[in-house]
């Protein structure tokens, strides 16, 4: 037996109190009948015979990759250590025990050399893509299943069954382990057709992977009517994918290669694929619409409503939110001008229209810009009433809506307009049905958690607790609905109560009231922060706002081309590092940042606090940047569950501080000055302590900072945030 191969093994199989045999395995054992005591190859745990030396270099490769498993958290002892210990025992099951595992397994196989030759190399390929992976709650379950079904898979190649084993697992795993497949065409191109049906939208990512192959061409013909942007990107291309979508004989594709060639403005024309497909309207007649702000506008408010979920209903929804949010980024920026001139541009939009701009404007509009707009709505929809309004939008995105009614206090307006019955049908079915949907599709519930958040009417929050208890008996069937409603509960019960909260999800995710030092400091007791600019004009009078704040006895800063370092001089040391904001024409903003990443990235120097100092528009740059070690984040106006699932999908336990509108310059720099107080004394960052001495600062203030500081919502308070920690945590820790 490899002396390495066999160190790996004993290193992976001694592990204080976890499973050494796969599940696989030890569904083979039971359905073994006592009469026939023999175990298969895959169910002896050790080598059946030494590893011949032509074949040892392929299970020392796998050793290797299983050893860089380990050594990933810093350490090689046979163990994967990480701060939340599911996510720990399951990466560690699955990359050091499981793999050598299966290294043994495909040992012990009466097979032919060069399949176990074949198996050793896919085992390895295996490893390493895992080994790419960040370690992740989300992650850590897709690696256990992926390990799981390429076992699953040899096993079903052994036993001469690789279709029946297709048929039953047609799933991304099993398409992430095709290279096992590759003697088997007909197999893996079912693989590929079937997910291919269930989910387009990812396969036409991996296009190029299989463009040569027959089986393209119904993955192109789904992904038409699901992601027809995409096809859209390929069809204007000059790459070979291309030729490929051009090929295709649907009508719906060529439809969209029409667009392609003959449109001005091919993807302003996209979303009126329907139109065009069914000869409503001809490509010259969408290029003059198109062509007319107002008039474009309008016509995708209509296209939204009568396609209902159908073809380029997403190309439609995104361009929507586009055009509404640039009428919304005028009435924002002319928030100082008095309401005729401000809102003049919105007087011809009517109530259907208005309720989609506020929508696709939700991360950026102002709570003056939202308020009048919601009042102008429901004065626009009568004589309906708000429930009739949200049927004629077809319900789309209406807790969405509702959350941010909430939110912004118009949420008894709008129930105004609606009896009794209606008003409690429309509230039942708020809360109703958040079970449907994948595991990950949790838009519909944390907003539920959010709108909790604001609402202030005590009959109405008796109401829903009592709802969210009801559907989560009738969702008793569903996993989902399990997790999803008992959260509710648990949120619910605990939302003006921090500190009950923080007590009931204590076994699900770590404190929300505060966040230790400890966890903020390196191995030198610093706390490392990153403050993001940009370069427009905001963003250089916010970068020099900062810098002068720091101008004191407590701090020394030091200025290159590029960054800012501002230092602090007492016992507990913090470092910030701020990016200069050049000038954002030739993306100079973007090269600064890039400059100090990499040199934080030479000297190992890993910030755990991050702050976005710039318009919404700028955020996603900004989240490129995020780490795992990452533990408060402020974002401004990252209150939208996207944005809140886009940070914690890598920082997942970063306690987030969040506004309902875009971030402001007088109440930034308090909450920024707030939590380095804190830091500078050596203290834990404790958000109800922080936030009751920042509620009496701005009490103090002008009635204009007092409302702004009241959009800012603490992590302890962020419910949507709290939502989907706890949600992932628990769907992990039932998953296994």
């Amino acid at each position: 037996m490899n002396k390495k191969f066999a160190a790996t093994l004993v290193a992976a199989t001694l592990l204080s109190g976890v499973e050494t045999a796969p599940v696989f395995a030890q569904k083979h054992k039971k359905d073994q009948k006592e009469t026939h005591p023999a175990l298969q190859p895959w169910q002896v745990d050790t080598l059946m015979h030494p590893i011949p030396f032509n074949r040892q270099l392929f299970t020392d490769n796998v050793a290797k990759q299983v050893k860089a498993a380990d050594a990933r958290d810093g350490e090689v002892d046979g163990k994967i250590e990480l701060e939340d210990a599911a996510t720990s025992a399951t990466l560690t099951k699955a990359l050091l025990v499981d793999i050598p595992l299966i290294d043994i397994h495909i040992e012990n196989l009466d097979a032919e050399h060069q399949t176990k030759i074949k198996y050793h190399r896919a085992l390895e390929n295996l490893a390493r893509r895992l080994n790419g992976k960040s370690y992740t709650a989300d992650n850590a379950i897709y690696i256990k299943k992926m390990v799981r079904n390429f076992e699953d898979m040899v096993i079903a190649l052994e036993q001469k069954r690789p279709m029946e084993f297709a048929k039953e697992n047609a799933n991304i795993y099993s398409l992430d382990n095709s290279e096992l497949l590759d003697a088997y065409p007909e197999v893996k191109a079912y693989v590929f057709e079937e997910v291919g049906k269930a989910n387009p939208e990812m396969m036409i990512k991996r296009l190029k992977d299989f463009a040569k192959e027959s089986y393209a061409d119904p993955i192109v013909a789904a992904a038409a009517r699901v992601v027809p942007g995409t096809i859209l990107t390929y069809a204007t291309s000059t790459s070979s994918l291309s030729a490929v979508v051009k090929r295709n004989k649907d009508p719906l594709v060529q439809t969209i290669v029409q667009i392609a060639t003959e449109s001005r403005t091919p993807l302003r024309a996209l979303p009126f694929l329907k139109d065009i497909y069914n000869k409503k309207k001809t490509i010259a007649e969408v290029d003059a619409i198109t062509n007319d702000p107002v008039a474009y506008y309008k016509n995708l408010v209509r296209l939204k409503i009568e396609n209902n979920e159908g073809v380029s209903d997403r190309a439609i929804e995104q361009e929507l939110n586009y055009r509404g949010l640039q009428f919304v980024r005028v009435v924002n920026e002319l928030h100082d001008s008095p309401a005729p001139v401000r809102f003049k541009s919105l007087l011809n939009f009517n109530a259907e229209e208005l309720y989609f701009m506020m929508i696709g404007s939700q991360d950026e509009i102002y709570t003056s810009s939202f308020t009048w707009m919601c009042n102008r709505m429901i004065e626009q929809m009568k004589p309906q009433t708000g429930d009739e309004l949200l049927t004629k939008v077809n319900k789309s995105h209406f807790r969405t809506f509702l959350r941010m009614c909430a939110g912004y206090n118009t949420l008894s307006s709008f129930l105004a307009t609606m009896n009794d019955s209606r008003k409690t049908d429309l509230m039942k079915e708020f809360v109703a049905n958040l079970e449907k949907g994948g595991p990950d599709d949790l838009e519909d519930a944390v907003d539920v958690a959010d709108a909790f958040g604001s609402i202030t009417d005590p009959n109405l929050i008796s109401f829903l607790q009592q709802e969210v208890r009801n559907n989560y008996e009738r969702a008793s069937n569903s996993e989902k609905g399990i997790i999803v409603y008992g959260l509710l509960t648990t949120i619910f019960k605990g939302a003006d109560n921090s500190a009950a909260l923080s007590g009931d999800l204590r076994d699900l995710i770590p404190p929300i009231t505060y966040v230790p030092r400890s966890s903020l400091q390196n191995d030198k007791g610093e706390v490392i922060e990153q403050i993001f600019f940009y370069g427009d004009k905001d963003g250089m009078g916010a970068y020099n706002n900062y810098l002068n704040t720091y101008k004191n006895n407590k701090w020394k800063i030091a200025t290159n081309e590029y960054w800012s370092t501002i230092t602090s001089v007492g016992p507990n040391p913090v470092i910030i590092y701020a990016n200069r904001p050049l000038p954002e024409e030739k993306g100079e903003d973007e090269i600064a940042q890039k400059k100090l990443a990499a040199y934080l990235a030479e000297n190992n120097i890993v910030p755990t606090v991050i702050i976005h100092r710039g318009h919404s528009y700028f955020l996603p740059t900004t989240l490129e940047y995020l780490s795992p070690a990452i533990k408060i984040v402020m974002l401004g106006s990252c209150g939208g569950y996207h944005n809140l699932a886009n940070v914690l999908n890598t920082a997942q336990d970063a306690h987030i501080i969040s506004s309902k509108q875009v971030g402001a310059l007088n109440v930034n720099m308090p909450i920024i000055k707030a939590i380095d107080d804190q830091l500078l004394s050596g203290k834990d960052v404790d958000w109800i302590q922080m936030w009751e001495g920042l509620s009496k600062y701005f009490s103090s203030r002008g009635a204009q900072e007092k409302d702004l500081f009241s959009d800012y919502v603490p992590p302890n308070k962020n419910l949507g945030a709290i939502f989907i920690k706890a949600y992932r945590k628990q769907l992990q820790k039932m998953e296994g």
